[in-house]
């Protein structure tokens, strides 16, 4: 009796890329899009040249303290910390840029991050309540000083520079509480990385004139601009999409006579080239 062979099963396909299908279609179906879009914020909000801000550190924690606050009630959370774990280095001069909704920094030296790590909990819960949901960034704060002091021995981030951008994004991320924002703006505003932090107001800006699919979630849409924009685009456009969300582009009244990109914008138009 012969025996049949048996059928080889069948091979699973690979799902396609959803972020290389959607910015193929984009450059198809919509060309030049990316670019008229910064072209449009940039007659407007100028274009934009960067510049660090402040020190790593300082930066992680001044994003911690922006997460669901205002920006000038984490700078006033800031500065408070200061005032209550006075560090010893050199003055920073914060220069948040055009993108920033608060008065930005007064010029100071950045807290003793070691005293902020060590501080009784209720203690620094009270020194940074201004921010805003200070029971729950006062833990997250002394968990990622301690997670960093504890993988390199001080709390120093200036190492993030050296690395591959992805490899950096990836070693932040793995801190309990931060996620690919806070890593971006991190690597974007302290070293000049390519990255593009999406925010809300970015979110929804880009979702409205159709520069990311409607579904994508804030996490997703980090990676879709990576696919979409140059380098040397990514400064510019977090700055001017967060400007233009804040001043025209609004969530609840966006101002469609004075926007820029409105020939552009499937908000406006949902036939919009």
């Amino acid at each position: 009796m012969i025996r049949s062979k048996p059928r080889p099963k069948p091979r699973k396909r690979r799902r396609p890329d959803r972020i290389k299908l959607w910015t193929g279609r984009l450059n198809r179906t919509r060309p030049r899009l990316v670019d008229d879009v910064l072209d449009g914020l940039a007659s407007i909000y100028g274009r934009q040249t960067w510049e660090r801000r402040l020190d790593p550190t300082s930066e992680l924690i001044l994003t911690i303290l922006t997460q669901n606050s205002a920006d000038t009630n984490a700078e006033n959370a800031f500065e408070s910390l200061r005032a209550a774990y006075p560090g010893e280095g050199e003055v920073e001069v914060h220069k948040p840029g055009t993108g920033w909704g608060g008065r930005g920094l007064a010029p100071g030296r950045a807290p003793d991050w070691a005293k902020v790590e060590a501080a009784p909990l209720p203690e620094l819960v009270e020194a940074i309540r201004t921010g805003g949901l200070a029971p729950q960034k006062g833990p997250r704060i002394q968990a990622a000083l301690r997670r960093i002091r504890q993988e390199r021995g001080d709390h120093s981030l200036e190492f993030l520079g050296d690395m591959p951008v992805l490899e950096a994004r990836d070693w932040l991320t793995a801190i309990d509480g931060i996620g690919k924002k806070t890593a971006s703006i991190l690597l974007l505003f302290c070293f000049g990385a390519p990255l593009m932090p999406v925010d809300r107001h970015v979110e929804r800006v880009a979702k409205r004139i159709g520069l990311i699919p409607a579904k994508a979630t804030a996490d997703q849409a980090h990676d879709y601009f990576l696919a979409m924009l140059q380098p040397d685009q990514m400064y510019e456009a977090h700055v001017n999409l967060i400007r233009h969300g804040r001043v025209i582009c609004q969530a609840r009244r966006p101002d469609h006579e004075h926007c820029p990109v409105a020939d552009r914008c499937r908000f406006v138009n949902p036939k919009a080239p």
